[in-house]
């Protein structure tokens, strides 16, 4: 199965009230992710994550499926088109 490179950008209304579910999913699919980063906002009462994943658009899409239907959180992914051959993944 071949694979691509993206990001996914996710924002989260309210953390406090979904920011354990959405770790939990993150962490189910964390065979996928390269890299992560996070920013707390308090003050405006919302959460900002990116991810840097390699895996292939079925199971990217799974999890980016299974963040979009928590409610209050916004998800939008963005993958190269090349597919990458077995001798070119990490």
């Amino acid at each position: 199965m071949s694979k691509r490179i993206g990001v996914i950008g996710i924002v989260i209304d309210n953390p406090q009230e979904t920011s354990e579910r959405v770790n939990k999913i993150i962490s189910e699919y964390s065979h996928l992710i390269i890299g992560r980063m996070g920013i707390p906002r308090p003050d405006e009462q919302v959460g900002i994550i990116s991810l840097i994943i390699e895996g292939s658009t079925d199971h990217v899409g799974a999890l980016t499926g299974k963040l979009g239907n928590l409610p209050g959180v916004t998800v939008k992914s963005a993958l190269t088109t090349k597919n990458l051959t077995k001798g070119e993944t990490r």
